[in-house]
């Protein structure tokens, strides 16, 4: 069976809503089916099902999803964005840029980009919407800031990319630090030209303004201390070298416990077993998605695909900037279509050895792909931030898509500057 079979099947299998883990189960027996003399039996699928996803650096994965369920209920997004609206909460575009700015902090602190859109939408739209800004806008906005979540550290697609090519999960933390900032920053633009042209209802801000302001800064302060320390504590045990990733997500969910039961209480020992069950239900589904990824990428492995696709594009597309220019695009439509876990499962073995041919460090593509199917989280069909916003105010998808496209330009913009100025992703890693 040749590979371009393969894809056409897993196209068809998408094409029809079939879950993905039971296409990418189905595709990775199929060739031993129509083949008996392929390597890769049921026995061999089920070993490395079972062997991919019992690795250490996985481990990170549920905790870090449990840390963020935990942050979420236990309202410390609320906490960031009130000491961010404190001190811009009065300026242009000052609340919509405190939004984007919690986005950033808070996917310091779950590493997913539907719980950061989740935990940030449940709380900032509602005030948005209170102080006159349109509802579709601040849904948008809110869909589009969570896909930071994947890209500032920690991050779970970086563990990913990383367990599945060999590069450095630590690096490539410290690699998504800038284009994060750099992404949100063009996020803040456009907010800022949005708000300038279409106006504010200055009264209301002012309002809320000086009802944040009341109490003073020293209590707001003291108030969402422990908030603000979560990320340093994240990111400073793993770039200090007291843990690796994996351990650092186990001491985030300690501290989310431990500051949401005994410091905010805002979780009470009973609300931990629904937290936890809901930690499983959100995990479990993803679980057997990666295992099934795993098992497949060994079949496209054994099918020698990487050298086929690497021959493919190399003999169209000679020169460093021609195979990015290809590779974006390709990953563009990916993301439209695919959920981020998957694609770079699959996807990272078969590009990262084209792309480190015409001289790419895999770190720097790392965060290419990443930033590249995070834009995926908002645009249809699959654009689980749309979604994710959708449910919080009811608003369809494609309305809130269409509100978002501006957006996804800035998002775009960022990317090619990412993608063709390396030192902004490489500069701290060295």
């Amino acid at each position: 069976m040749s590979v371009g079979i393969v894809f056409l099947i897993f196209a068809i299998g998408m094409s029809a809503a079939i879950p993905i883990g039971v296409v990418l189960g189905i595709l990775a027996i199929i060739p031993n089916i129509a083949d008996p003399n392929f390597p890769a039996t049921a026995q061999l699928v089920i070993r490395s099902m079972l062997g991919g996803v019992d690795t250490f650096p996985i481990l990170a994965l549920p905790m870090f999803i449990l840390s963020g369920i935990i942050m979420a209920k236990g309202g410390v997004s609320k906490k960031l964005f009130n000491v961010f609206a404190y001190f811009i909460g009065n300026k242009t575009a000052g609340m919509p840029i405190a939004v984007i700015v919690t986005c950033l902090f808070y996917g310091a602190i779950s590493g997913s980009g539907p719980a950061t859109t989740a935990a940030v939408g449940s709380m900032t739209i509602p005030i948005l919407v209170s102080l006159n800004y349109d509802k579709v806008f601040a849904t948008a906005l809110v869909a589009v800031a969570g896909g930071l979540g994947v890209i500032i550290p920690p991050s779970i697609p970086f563990i990913l990319y990383g367990m599945t090519t060999g590069a450095s999960v630590g690096k490539l933390f410290i690699g998504g630090i800038l284009p994060g900032l750099l992404i949100g920053a063009c996020l803040m633009v456009y907010a800022y030209y949005y708000c300038r042209t279409r106006g504010e209802d200055k009264e209301k801000l002012n309002e809320n303004y000086n009802e944040l302001r009341k109490g003073g800064f020293a209590k707001l302060f003291k108030d969402s201390f422990w908030a603000l320390l979560t990320p340093v504590i994240i990111l400073g045990s793993i770039y200090s070298g007291v843990a690796s990733p994996t351990e650092a997500a186990v001491i985030s969910v300690y501290y989310s416990l431990i500051i949401s039961l005994f410091v905010y209480k805002s979780l009470s020992f009973k609300d931990i077993i629904p937290v936890f069950r809901e930690g499983i239900k959100t995990y479990a589904p993803l679980l057997f998605i990666l295992a099934a990824a795993i098992a497949f990428a060994r079949v496209l492995t054994f099918m020698q695909a990487p050298q086929q696709v690497a021959a493919a594009i190399t003999s169209v597309f000679q020169t460093k900037f021609s195979v990015l220019i290809v590779i974006n695009i390709f990953l563009l439509f990916v993301g439209m279509v695919m959920d981020t876990g998957p694609a770079i499962l699959i996807l990272a073995p078969i590009l990262v050895p084209i792309t480190t041919a015409v001289g790419v460090d895999p770190v720097h593509f790392g965060i290419i792909m990443v930033v590249n199917l995070a834009i995926g989280f908002v645009t249809p069909p699959v654009g689980i931030n749309l979604f994710v916003g959708s449910s919080l105010t009811g608003i369809p998808v494609t309305e809130i898509a269409r509100k978002a496209l501006p957006f996804i330009v800035a998002f775009l913009l960022a990317l090619i500057a990412i993608t063709f100025i390396p030192e902004i992703t490489l500069i701290l890693t060295r």
